[in-house]
């Protein structure tokens, strides 16, 4: 329905042409000059009411039956309850003229008030049907910009893991371990090129989905957190508490990993202050939290970690992540999906 400052020249024009329209219908036997003017004013006022009472109606029925969870409901009420009201104002508003202002040159005024109903009920009729098609026109446009934000925000969320893990840095300090590890202990050489290459193997796989199962998130964090202790240690300890049921509820790839390369990223880490990130599951959640002890410098970054990992569950649940920071911790609380 028009909501701008034009509405109502456009109530005014209606009700003129209503009015015409309805002389045209109907035989009406004094069609006087006077007759004719108070009918516009009729209709005019008549107009007004409908337009400005449908407007506020609507705006109840958006809080109480949004179209998107309640369509059919939504549907049922508006034309019960629109057809109801716009039926009372055309009957009061006749009656009224008819009683105070100028009597209506009909002897069956039952007929006429017949004829009135159903003018209403076919205008509720009417406003409901284009009420509908802009609604479902205006979520048809809003799926659509859904789909190409989500798209974009995907698409930021993968370069920025690429970019925190395919990247010079990233790959100088595991070359540098791995070297060093090649001369003390070759086992270990071997073992920690196997975890790399399932690192990198999992970064590729989980490239183009959406959502990947905890458990192959954790099985990934194995591998992750094995290269972060053998570079880290033993200034780094990782606590894992993740119960069964929550194994098999999904997130978006790559969240755990992004929150573990943000805390190493912020905080010292050192055998005077060694980092302990903590990794454990509390119902339909999963927690990532950490020891709070700053660095004086801080890595660059885009610092777009956290608003990546939000965004993107935006698309699947209205929970949101929770970011609670005190003096001593940081955590991180994101939610754990069903099935999708």
């Amino acid at each position: 329905m028009l909501q701008n400052n034009w509405r109502f020249l456009w109530m005014v024009l209606l009700g003129i042409v209503f009015s015409l329209l309805l002389h045209q219908v109907m035989d009406f036997p004094n069609d006087e000059l006077k007759h004719q003017l108070f009918g516009m004013l009729e209709s005019i006022i008549i107009t007004v009411l409908i337009w400005e009472g449908s407007l506020r109606f609507e705006r109840i029925w958006d809080k109480k039956f949004p179209w998107e969870q309640f369509p059919m409901k939504r549907v049922f009420v508006q034309l019960l309850a629109g057809s109801t009201y716009i039926a009372l104002v055309m009957v009061v508003i006749t009656q009224a003229f008819d009683s105070l202002v100028c009597p209506m040159p009909f002897d069956d005024k039952n007929k006429f008030f017949a004829i009135i109903f159903i003018l209403a009920f076919l205008v509720s009729i009417a406003i409901l049907s284009l009420e509908i098609s802009f609604q479902f026109f205006r979520k048809w446009k809003q799926s659509l910009l859904e789909v190409e934000q989500h798209k974009s925000e995907t698409a930021m969320a993968r370069l920025e893991n690429l970019k925190n893990q395919i990247n010079p840095h990233f790959l100088f300090n595991n070359m540098s371990v791995l070297s060093s590890l090649v001369y003390k202990d070759q086992d270990k050489a071997v073992h920690f090129i196997n975890q790399l290459s399932k690192v990198y193997r999992y970064l590729l796989d989980s490239g183009s989905c959406e959502l990947t199962t905890l458990e192959d998130e954790m099985q990934f964090l194995q591998s992750y957190t094995y290269l972060l202790n053998i570079r880290y240690s033993p200034n780094i300890h990782f606590e894992i508490n993740v119960s069964e049921e929550a194994l098999k509820t999904y997130i978006p790839p790559m969240s755990v990993q992004l929150l573990i390369e943000n805390a190493i990223k912020h905080n010292e880490i050192s055998s005077a202050a060694p980092l302990t990130i903590s990794i454990r599951s509390e119902e339909m959640w999963l927690i990532v939290e950490n020891n709070l002890q700053l660095r004086s410098t801080v890595e660059n970054g885009s610092g777009t970690g956290l608003k990546n990992i939000c965004s993107r569950y935006q698309f699947f649940t209205d929970r949101e992540p929770e970011i609670v920071a005190t003096e001593t911790h940081f955590r991180v609380e994101i939610p754990l999906l069903k099935a999708p």
